[in-house]
């Protein structure tokens, strides 16, 4: 089993490319990180979202110190923030693993295989996923994939999946002037129904009442959901 993990883990290390994020007010970002902008990173570390942890790493440049998404430290200016999506790079830069957060320590020896669906599903969110093609990209059974998915997440892939559609949806509901119906399908839900049901389930109000609300709603938790993963995602 160490093998297949040194084999992903080798195959996760890509290069990073940086670039400035015309929203990120002087922040930067690695145009890689899974097809998230600089201001959906932004908002996650805001959000303190665990759910993100190891699929992109904070680093501030006036500390020199990098953290994970989920680091309850205080928050640094923005313009002084730059995102890496692997940790080498963030340590090759010059910036140093925070104290508090500890992004450096693998809790678990299964984070391979959850950080690499993770990526998949974030990067592939528009697309009609099913499990199974998840369970391809990491090499492992769909069954398997499910139970330590929902082993070291307490979610199952088609609740982390929901989350992302719902994240990107309220990114575009706050600063775009997308229609509803346009954002529902930018954000890769696959009827206006399932959207309205999913965006009311995480945020609690309707897409139309939440970008009328103007201030992003900050939230950690998500909503308990025992739905079983099978055909579509």
């Amino acid at each position: 089993m160490r093998s297949v993990l040194d084999f992903l883990a080798g195959r996760m290390n890509v290069g990073i490319v940086k670039q400035i994020d015309k929203k990120g007010a002087g922040g930067m970002y690695n145009s890689e990180a899974a097809g998230l902008s600089f201001e959906e990173m932004w908002a996650r570390i805001i959000a303190c979202d665990a759910r993100y942890d190891g699929l992109f790493f904070t680093a501030v440049k006036t500390t020199r110190i990098y953290c994970r998404p989920s680091c309850r430290s205080r928050k640094p200016k923005k313009q002084n923030v730059t995102f890496y999506m692997q940790l080498d790079q963030a340590e090759t830069a010059g910036y140093r693993p925070c104290k508090r957060c500890q992004p450096e320590v693998q809790h678990s020896p299964w984070n391979t295989f959850i950080e690499q669906a993770r990526s998949f599903i974030v990067a592939h969110y528009r697309e009609p996923l099913l499990l199974q093609d998840i369970a391809d990209h990491v090499k492992l059974s769909a069954y398997y994939l499910e139970r330590l998915f929902k082993q070291e997440t307490n979610e199952t892939p088609r609740m982390f999946l929901e989350k992302v559609r719902v994240d990107r949806a309220a990114h575009l509901l706050r600063c775009s002037d997308k229609t509803n119906l346009e954002v529902c399908y930018e954000a890769g839900f696959q009827t206006p129904s399932n959207f309205y049901k999913a965006f009311k389930r995480h945020h609690h109000c309707s897409p139309g009442e939440y970008r009328n609300q103007g201030t992003p709603i900050v939230r950690e938790a998500l909503p308990a959901s025992r739905k079983p993963l099978g055909g579509m995602l």
